[in-house]
């Protein structure tokens, strides 16, 4: 007997969530590009024994593709991702070249092809290292069944699939420290089927503009109350505010470390102990300023029935990003938490070179007079 019926309501999409666990479990798998297919597999936790299959399969025809991040850190003027030609595939150099602070590097760049960007954007909805060793296969090769394929145009397309895929799966009353009328709302779907969060505070007005925040998840700060940031000041401060004025919903989504995952996080903390701020540690790993996509967060919203919002952040983007989507932002106010030792350099970061409104001279003031 043969199974002909597809329980995946989308293949395509359920192949990109199989190939995005087989990449955070360290396993390759073959990307069908428009110009042919590719093994791909991330560097993460390559070890001697993985590095000796993958090179005889590739026959001296592997690369390693990196973002651009990456290679200006590697001291290229580029803003496109790149690949190296890995005659072999020697598990050091490849680490130098993804992931060392002192690497260089030491033969041609070549532009990006379709199918590496593709295993590129699979790494990065993996949450792993933003580096990928392809191997092209040639026609007429045999592929082990048990390898995942995804094509490369599922990947390309899967964040914009995956938002318009959020539902609420569970709702009940959880009241809180300082506002005990309180909902949480969980949504599942989203970049790798990720729960995301929607805490309805008191008993806002939907017919009016609804008090809003969107609160990127910070393990560190909002937990266990970090130094290094000011996350958990403004989730805190968020909810007494929304508490004492009329209610308002705070959206908790699963991005952390700007997108990048706690892994990376907490690499590109390692990073800025030894002196690196917070964007030039990202980079050093192969990340751009800022992986958060809010685009979902609208959806959310449009699904809670809110149109029309009164935005609390200090993140241009969010505004912009909620605008596009179709939501009439009537204001934005901003959110600050206490400047410490610790955070201020990354305070001015995020003011200097992403453009957040944060307020540092008055924040130091009025800490002072505290």
């Amino acid at each position: 007997m043969r199974l002909v019926l597809s329980l995946s309501e989308d293949p395509a999409v359920t192949a990109v969530e199989r190939a995005v666990m087989e990449f955070r479990s360290a396993r390759p798998v073959v990307i069908d590009g428009t110009n042919g297919s590719a093994l791909a597999l991330g560097i993460e936790d390559l070890d001697d024994a993985m590095a000796e299959q993958i090179e005889a399969i590739a026959g001296g025809h592997a690369h390693l593709v990196l973002p651009p991040a990456r290679l200006r850190r590697l001291g290229l003027v580029r803003d496109a991702a790149g690949s190296v030609a890995l005659p072999t595939v020697d598990k050091q150099r490849i680490e130098a070249l993804a992931l060392k602070m002192d690497g260089r590097i030491d033969a041609p760049v070549r532009p990006a092809t379709s199918i590496d960007e593709e295993a590129l954007e699979l790494a990065r909805l993996s949450l792993v290292l933003p580096a990928v060793i392809v191997v092209p296969l040639t026609a007429g090769i045999e592929v082990d069944p048990s390898l995942v394929r995804v094509s490369g145009a599922a990947i390309r397309n899967h964040r914009q699939a995956k938002t318009l895929d959020l539902r609420i799966v569970s709702r009940a009353p959880v009241p809180l420290e300082g506002a005990p009328s309180s909902e949480f709302v969980v949504f599942r779907g989203g970049e790798g089927m990720r729960d995301q969060v929607a805490i309805i505070v008191g008993s806002p007005d939907f017919s009016k503009p609804v008090t809003v925040r969107l609160h990127s998840a910070c393990l560190t700060g909002d937990l266990f109350g970090s130094l290094k940031c000011d996350c958990g000041d403004q989730l805190r401060e968020t909810v007494r505010f929304m508490a004492q004025n009329q209610g308002g919903i705070l959206l908790y989504l699963d991005q952390e470390g700007r997108g990048n995952g706690i892994a990376n996080k907490i690499r590109a903390y390692k990073l800025q102990s030894q002196g690196y701020d917070t964007y030039d540690a990202d980079e050093v790993l192969g990340f751009d300023a800022d992986q958060r996509r809010f685009e979902f967060a609208a959806v959310m919203l449009q699904k809670l029935g809110v149109s029309s919002v009164r935005l609390l952040t200090n993140n241009p983007e969010k505004i912009e990003t909620l605008k596009k989507a179709g939501l009439d932002v009537v204001s934005d106010h901003r959110v600050l938490g206490r400047p410490t030792a610790e955070n201020v350099s990354y305070l001015a970061s995020k003011r200097d070179r992403a453009g957040h409104y944060i307020d540092i001279e008055g924040l130091l003031a009025a800490s002072a007079k505290d």
